[in-house]
């Protein structure tokens, strides 16, 4: 059955959407798509799998008053004056924040289970008050969009669902400037195991199903977090058993990780555009047969947004363009 949410039919008229993806969790990343969004009035805001960051860092009240932390490889001691920056400096690059005081970190180092209830309370509450953002920074026009991907835990679904300003795209279709959009967060297997992967067989049954619901995918939108196999987008490190990069000749050696699945649909049916994500390293833009693929990347760390604005007319794409900022 087809969940068509209509956008923007206007005849004759543009469609300017903004795509960025694997934000992890960087509230710096994060603000300055929704700025973006509206500084560039774009109709569509598309927020790419893997919204949520990957890990807590606690901020320790001690009995003397002061705050201590560990963050980037380094001790802080800081006092409470000292405290807005340090969240703000945590929270930016993709981790979260969480003022505590010495009891509850030692029942953390002694209960794993603790450190996981913290992280899922942290990671719902910040990704709440990420999109109360988007009724402040966005006029009421401007849709915003996001697909979970592999790395975000199922309940982001219930704090996407339950928020009226965003919509979750995985296995909708959506409307957006009279082409139909299919989106998954659904990725072939990594090496960590995330939340969000399936075999490529499973993937492309997934995919198929999803596809099946348009009424002409060779106008759609493919919104897939993983990038299709051997494009150029999907190029990242090959990595030992224990996770570390493979040299060669003193070189890190380079081999596609993408999907298979993926790659498989967009040959067969040839949408107009196919908007991906997942290797932060393989940024670009690629032409399969007729369909133009793209990849922002992702500094999701060094807070910085990486993204294309890209503009329809018609059936056609008249402006693709690359952005950093």
């Amino acid at each position: 059955m087809v969940q068509l949410t209509p956008l923007f039919r206007k005849k004759g008229s543009t469609t300017k959407i903004l795509f960025a993806t694997d934000m992890h969790g960087s509230e710096g990343a994060w603000r300055k798509f929704l700025n973006a969004s509206c500084m560039m009035k774009v109709n569509v805001a598309i927020s790419g799998g893997d919204l949520t960051g990957k890990m807590i860092v606690p901020i320790v009240e001690r009995k003397d008053g002061k705050y201590s932390y560990y963050f980037l490889g380094e001790n802080h001691l800081i006092n409470s004056t000292k405290l807005e920056k340090a969240f703000k400096d945590i929270q930016g690059i993709g981790y979260y924040a969480y003022l505590t005081d010495e009891k509850h970190v030692e029942e953390m180092r002694k209960d794993s289970a603790k450190v996981d209830e913290v992280f899922m309370e942290v990671m719902q509450s910040t990704l709440k008050n990420w999109f109360d953002l988007i009724q402040e920074k966005l006029p009421s026009e401007t849709r915003v969009i996001v697909c979970p991907g592999n790395d975000d835990r199922f309940p982001v679904d219930d704090i996407i669902r339950d928020h009226k300003d965003v919509i979750n795209g995985e296995g909708k279709v959506i409307d957006i400037g009279g082409h139909e959009m299919i989106s998954t967060g659904w990725t072939d297997p990594s090496p960590w195991k995330t939340t969000r992967e399936e075999s490529e067989e499973k993937l492309e049954a997934r995919l198929e199903r999803y596809i099946s619901q348009l009424k002409n995918p060779k106008s759609a939108i493919f919104n897939f977090h993983s990038p299709p196999y051997q494009s150029k987008l999907d190029e990242a490190p090959l990595l030992d058993e224990d996770l570390n990069p493979v040299l060669q000749a003193g070189h890190v050696v380079i081999v596609p990780v993408g999907s298979k699945a993926v790659r498989k649909m967009i040959e067969k049916h040839q949408p107009l555009l196919g908007l991906h994500g997942h290797i932060h390293e393989a940024a670009g833009s690629i032409k399969i047969g007729r369909t133009y693929c793209v990849n922002p990347g992702s500094e999701y760390a060094e807070g910085i947004l990486r993204a294309f604005l890209i503009e329809l007319k018609g059936d056609k794409i008249i402006r693709l363009q690359r952005m950093e900022g």
